[in-house]
């Protein structure tokens, strides 16, 4: 099974690019199958990590960054892959 974990924050106003190098410095414990960054509007960031391990296996995930980067708490969400259409 092919498990993703999407992690999203917003940066303070104009900072957006140091929270993507932040987020992209970051190394994890173990290594996903697959990492991929995103940037948005608003300063937002998101990062997926798609991993080959069961729904409910314990993943390491990305930490919350220092609060006087971010704009509110850290989302996160898991989601099973289906596959591709």
């Amino acid at each position: 099974m092919t498990v993703a974990l999407m992690w999203e924050a917003r940066a303070v106003e104009g900072r957006g690019a140091e929270l993507l190098a932040w987020a992209r410095e970051l190394e994890l414990p173990l290594t996903p199958v697959r990492r991929e960054s995103f940037r948005g509007p608003q300063d937002r960031v998101l990062v997926i990590t798609w991993w080959d391990a069961a729904y409910d296996a314990e993943l390491p995930e990305l930490p919350e960054p220092d609060g006087e980067l971010i704009t509110r708490p850290v989302h996160r969400w898991r989601f099973e892959s289906l596959g591709t259409d």
